[in-house]
């Protein structure tokens, strides 16, 4: 279908309208990508400005999500994340039939008083650093730092790099469980770096969890910040202590 020019509807706005029509009749399915924006400028016979600017309204409306570099994809239906006294990534999402993977990003040995204190340490105390991504398939659904002590856990980093789980990692230190003694959800604007590994814009709110999880003398283990795209995930709390 074609657009109608003078008709006192913008021709990106009637585009994007097009569009999204397409996406709820399911001509697209969630996650698959649309088409890349000079075949959708020669469809219509418009510039590629005209599309860009159709594509950033299905965006805002929460029908697409734009990955630089990569393209325009149907947003899927949020997932459900749960966050209760034993939560685990990737039960989270097998659960719902997704796959679940971790990718370390880096490591850093440093001083932050902050997180020291929730770990009960000394301010000054040396702490390690771990960024991580929360991944099922291509889609991130989480950026996340950890904290630890660095000497009750050297080479941890190694290990969560070369195992790709925490709970795996864990048990290399003879720590067979662990438990969320207290989470702190919150919605915030992400910074640059955080938007871009979610794939949103920067102007968009993320739904950010501070955490602590402690080993089962109750001991503090580690205390992270993971923040989600908070137009992909719905948090879930639950007392569920299985």
């Amino acid at each position: 279908m074609m657009v109608e020019r003078g008709s006192g509807v913008a021709v990106w706005r009637q585009i994007g309208e097009l569009l999204a029509t397409d996406i709820r009749k399911k001509l697209y399915a969630p996650g698959e990508q649309l088409p890349p924006e000079p075949e959708l400028a020669a469809r219509y016979g418009v510039n590629r400005h005209t599309i860009r600017r159709a594509m950033g309204e299905l965006e805002q409306s929460g029908l697409v999500r734009i990955e630089q570099g990569r393209g325009t994809f149907v947003q899927e239906h949020a997932i459900d994340y749960a966050i209760g006294k034993r939560t685990r990534f990737s039960e989270n999402l097998r659960r719902q039939g997704l796959p679940a993977h971790l990718e370390f990003l880096g490591k850093q040995v440093l001083r932050h008083a902050e997180a020291a204190a929730q770990l009960d340490l000394p301010r000054n105390a040396e702490l390690l650093r771990v960024q991580m991504l929360g991944k099922s398939g291509t889609r991130v659904i989480d950026v996340s730092e950890h904290y630890f002590d660095a000497r009750r856990f050297p080479d941890l980093a190694e290990k969560l790099d070369a195992l790709g789980s925490v709970s795996k990692a864990y048990a290399e230190y003879g720590i067979a469980d662990y438990t969320r003694k207290w989470s702190r959800i919150t919605a915030a604007i992400p910074d640059p770096d955080v938007a871009r590994l979610l794939g949103q814009p920067k102007t968009r709110p993320i739904l950010q969890v501070e955490a602590l999880n402690v080993d089962e003398k109750l001991a503090p283990l580690q205390y992270s910040v993971t923040r989600f795209g908070g137009d992909f995930v719905q948090l879930v709390v639950s007392d569920d202590e299985s």
